[in-house]
C-alpha cells in the first residue's frame, strides 16, 4: 500500500471577525475543507451573539448563551486557528493584520465580518454613562445586572428610534414588568420628526400602538447633547432621567477601517457583485461593514446570511483559481419584529401582521439557525487499511482523539517502568537524576537546575502554543525555587511552504522570547524539523542557592495550589468540540500565566515544591508524599477548578492520559467518586505551583498570593503516615 503524501500548506486564508457570514463559511469549511489552506479566524470572543434573538434576551425569554455562536467550537470543527484578539488594522501592502499583543498576522486572502457599532463617540458622556446595543456582549453583561436589582425608580432612555431601538425598548419594557416594576419607564428618543423609519406605514402603526400598550413615551425631533451619571439632557433643554442609558442609533463602521486604504462608502467597505473589494482583490466583506455597490441594501442579518454561500465559494474560488459566483439580494426580506411580550409584527412589501402566532414563526427561525452551530455535524473518521496487524483494532476500540499538551505523555507506570533502570549519577557535581522536577548540578557554591519539556500541540496557532510550552517548560526551574537562565528550543512544524514555515517560526520564537525575556532567560539555542504536526519544547537552565525538591514536607504543613485543575479535561473536551468557548478561553488563560510571581512567594517558606502538570495533582502530591515519608488529607471542596471543568469531568469527558494516571495512584488515593476526584487525576498543561508549607505562614503566604493575582487556595495537610492522599 502506498501512503498518502502529506498535503502541505500553501496559502493563509484570514476571517476577520465572527460575524453571521463568516459563522456560517466555518460551518461549511468543516464539511468542505480546502487542502493546503491555512484558515485563520480572529475575534476578540470565544463566542459570537446571535443579533435576531437580543430583543428576545433583553425581554428575558432567552438565556445569554442561547444566542451565543461558539466559535471555538467552529473553529475546531473547520481546521481553522483561532486568535483571541481584536484587529485594529490592514497593512496591505505587506498584508498583514494588525492584532495588538501578538505579531501581525499574514494573509494571502482576507475577509472581513466585524458588524457595526452603535456608540456614539461624540456625545459627551456617553462613553462613562451608556452603552451600545451593538456590539451586544457588554449590553447584555451590563442589562443582566441592572435587572438582577434594579433601582426604584428604574427610568431608561434609549436612543435612536429605528426599528432596532423600538424594538428593544418594547422588550425593556416588558422585562421590567417581570423584574417588579409596575409602570416602567422606558423613554425613546428620536432626531427625525418621524420615527421607525424603513418599514411601511402600517407596521408603524402597529408598532406605535404597541408602545402606547407598553408605557413607552416617544419623543422625537430632538437629540441627545449630554449623558450624565442619572441622566440624559437633550438638546431642546429637556433632561431625562435615566437609570441605564442605551445608544441604539444605527449603524456605525468602526473607525479602524478608514485607515486601511480600501474604497469606503460612509465607512463601510465597498465591495462588487463578488463580495470582492472594489479596490484590493486580496480583501472580501460581507455583513453590515460591507457596502453593495452594485446593490445598496439597509444593513440586516438576512443579508449577512443570505450572502454566506456566495462568500464561501468565491474564497474557494480565489484561492483555487476557479470563477467567482456572484450575489444578488432580494430586494426587500421579511421583517419579524418582536413586540416585548410573545408576539410579533410582520411587515414585507409595504404590509403588515400581528400576532403571537408571529413570535411562534419568528422564535422557530431563529432557534433553527442557532441549531446549525449546536449540532455540527460529524465527520465520518477516515477508514482503516485492511489487513491490520493483530491488536491494532484492540488498541483503536472506542478510543477517543489522542490529547495534546501533558495530555499526550506516556503514563506514569509506563514512563517507571522504562526508567526503572537507569543508573544513577555517577559524577560528584550532579546532585540529582531522574525523579525531580529538574536535574541539579553544583556550581561551586551555587546549584544549577536543567530540565527539558516539550508538547504536542492542541491548538492551530504557533504563537498561542509557544507561550503555553515556554511557560510550561519554566514551571520545573520555578518549582524548584531558581531563577531561569537559559533556554534551547526544540521545534517540529508541519510540512508547508517556506514562507509559511517562516511564518509559523517567527510567531512561535517572537512568543517563546517573549516569555523567557520576561522571565529573565534567553532564548540561547536550538533545533527545529519538519514532521507531522507542530510540536513545541524547551530545555531550560536555572540557578538557586537552595533549590527546592519535593522531600521535606512535614506533618502539620499546609498544601497550597496556585492554578485551578482541569486543563487536561477542558482541552480533551474541546477536541470533541464539547467544551464550551468560554471554558476553552479560560483554560488558554490559566496556562499562559507564569509561575515565577508564586514562587518568588513560596519559596522563602516551602519545605517541599512541584509544579502540577502530566500525572495531575494526585499524582504529583504522591511524588511529594513518597519523598518526604508523610500523607496528606485534602479537602476537595477547597480544591479550585477552571470554569466548565466540573461540569465537563460529570459529563465524562476526560483526557486519553487520565486512565493511566488514576492507575498509578488508585492504591493510595480515598476521595469520594465524583467530578472533583476525577480532576485530582487530570493532567495538567501550565499547571500551578503545589507547595507543603509551614501551617502556621500558610494563611499569610495565601494572602500575598491573592494580592498579587494568584487564583491560589489551601487544599489540604500534611499528616504522619504512609504516603496517602485522604478526603479531610
Amino acid at each position: 500500500m502506498t501512503m498518502q503524501p502529506q498535503i502541505p500548506l500553501t496559502r493563509d486564508l484570514v476571517l476577520i471577525g465572527g460575524g453571521h457570514a463568516h459563522a456560517l463559511v466555518l460551518l461549511r469549511w468543516g464539511m468542505k475543507p480546502l487542502p493546503g489552506t491555512r484558515l485563520t479566524v480572529i475575534d476578540p470572543n470565544p463566542t459570537a451573539p446571535y443579533t435576531g434573538m437580543l430583543p428576545g434576551l433583553i425581554a428575558g425569554h432567552y438565556a445569554p448563551e442561547e444566542l451565543q455562536i461558539d466559535l471555538v467550537r467552529l473553529a475546531r470543527h473547520a481546521g481553522a486557528r483561532l486568535i483571541l484578539g481584536r484587529a485594529t488594522g490592514i497593512d496591505r501592502a505587506a498584508r498583514r493584520i494588525a492584532v495588538p499583543g501578538r505579531p501581525d498576522v499574514r494573509y494571502d486572502l482576507a475577509s472581513i465580518d466585524i458588524g457595526i457599532t452603535s456608540d456614539l463617540p461624540s456625545l459627551p458622556g456617553a462613553a462613562e454613562h451608556a452603552v451600545a446595543a451593538k456590539p451586544l456582549g457588554a449590553y447584555a453583561v451590563r442589562w443582566d445586572a441592572f435587572v438582577a436589582a434594579p433601582p426604584d425608580p428604574a427610568p431608561v432612555v434609549i436612543l435612536g428610534a429605528g426599528l432596532a431601538g423600538a424594538e428593544l425598548a418594547l422588550a425593556t419594557a416588558h422585562r421590567l414588568r417581570r423584574a417588579g416594576i409596575e409602570r416602567p419607564e422606558v423613554s425613546l428618543v428620536e432626531q427625525a420628526a418621524t420615527p421607525l423609519a424603513g418599514v411601511g406605514a402600517a407596521t408603524r402603526r402597529a408598532l406605535l400602538r404597541h408602545m402606547a400598550r407598553q408605557g413607552v413615551e416617544l419623543i422625537t425631533g430632538t437629540t441627545a447633547a449630554e449623558v450624565t451619571e442619572g441622566a440624559v439632557r437633550l438638546s431642546d433643554g429637556r433632561v431625562l432621567p435615566s437609570a441605564f442609558t442605551l445608544t441604539a442609533t444605527g449603524a456605525r463602521p468602526h473607525p479602524w477601517l478608514a485607515q486601511t486604504g480600501l474604497e469606503l462608502t460612509d465607512g463601510f467597505i465597498t465591495v462588487g457583485p463578488t463580495l470582492r473589494s472594489t479596490t484590493d482583490p486580496a480583501i472580501f466583506a460581507a455583513g453590515d461593514c460591507a457596502h453593495l455597490a452594485h446593490a445598496p441594501r439597509p444593513k440586516a442579518g438576512v443579508f449577512a446570511v443570505r450572502e454566506a454561500p456566495v462568500l464561501f465559494r468565491n474564497l474557494r474560488a480565489a484561492l483555487t483559481g476557479a470563477r467567482p459566483r456572484r450575489y444578488h439580494p432580494q430586494r426587500d426580506y421579511l421583517k419579524l419584529v418582536s413586540t416585548g411580550g410573545r408576539g410579533a409584527v410582520a411587515d414585507k412589501w409595504g404590509r403588515a401582521l400581528d400576532g403571537w402566532l408571529l413570535w411562534r414563526w419568528k422564535d422557530r427561525i431563529d432557534r433553527r439557525f442557532m441549531r446549525m452551530f449546536r449540532h455540527l455535524p460529524q465527520m465520518p473518521p477516515p477508514h482503516l487499511p485492511h489487513p491490520l496487524t493483530l491488536g491494532v483494532a484492540e488498541e483503536l476500540s472506542g478510543s477517543k482523539p489522542l490529547c495534546g499538551g501533558c495530555g499526550a505523555k506516556i503514563g506514569p507506570g509506563a514512563l517507571a517502568a522504562a526508567l526503572s533502570g537507569l543508573p544513577g549519577p555517577q559524577r560528584a557535581d550532579v546532585l540529582s537524576g531522574p525523579g525531580d522536577d529538574a536535574a541539579v548540578i553544583e556550581l561551586g557554591s551555587t546549584r544549577e537546575v536543567i530540565t527539558t519539556d516539550h508538547l504536542r500541540a492542541f491548538c492551530e496557532d504557533p504563537y498561542l502554543m509557544a507561550r503555553i510550552a515556554a511557560t510550561h517548560a519554566l514551571g520545573d526551574i520555578w518549582a524548584m525555587g531558581a531563577a531561569p537562565r537559559a533556554a534551547l528550543v526544540q521545534v517540529t512544524v508541519p510540512r508547508a511552504s517556506e514562507r509559511l514555515q517562516a511564518d509559523m517560526m517567527a510567531e512561535l520564537m517572537a512568543a517563546a522570547s517573549a516569555v523567557f525575556r520576561a522571565a529573565g532567560a534567553d532564548i540561547v539555542g536550538g533545533h527545529s524539523s519538519i514532521g507531522a504536526e507542530l510540536t513545541i519544547g524547551f530545555t531550560v537552565t536555572g540557578l538557586a542557592e537552595r533549590p527546592i525538591s519535593k522531600a521535606g514536607a512535614q506533618p502539620g504543613d499546609a498544601l497550597i495550589l496556585t492554578k485551578p485543575l482541569g486543563t487536561g479535561t477542558v482541552l480533551a473536551a474541546e477536541m470533541a468540540r464539547a467544551a464550551p468557548g468560554d471554558a476553552v478561553a479560560a483554560a488558554w488563560a490559566s496556562m499562559i500565566r507564569p509561575l515565577g510571581p508564586a514562587a518568588a512567594i513560596l519559596a522563602p517558606e516551602a519545605h517541599a515544591m512541584t509544579d502540577v502538570t502530566g500525572f495531575g495533582l494526585a499524582g504529583h502530591l504522591l511524588e511529594i508524599l513518597e519523598a518526604s515519608g508523610a500523607a496528606v488529607e485534602i479537602d476537595l471542596d477547597a480544591v479550585p477548578c477552571l470554569p466548565g471543568a466540573e461540569a465537563l469531568a460529570a459529563a465524562g469527558e476526560a483526557s486519553t492520559l487520565a486512565p493511566a494516571n488514576l492507575a498509578a495512584v488508585a492504591p493510595q488515593l480515598s476521595v469520594p467518586e465524583g467530578p472533583k476526584a476525577a480532576l485530582l487525576v487530570d493532567p495538567q498543561t501550565g499547571g500551578g505551583l503545589l507547595a507543603a508549607v509551614p501551617g502556621a505562614a500558610a494563611e499569610g503566604l495565601l494572602t500575598q498570593l491573592r494580592a498579587a493575582g494568584e487564583e491560589a487556595a489551601i487544599i489540604g495537610r500534611v499528616v504522619a503516615g504512609t504516603p496517602h492522599i485522604a478526603a479531610a
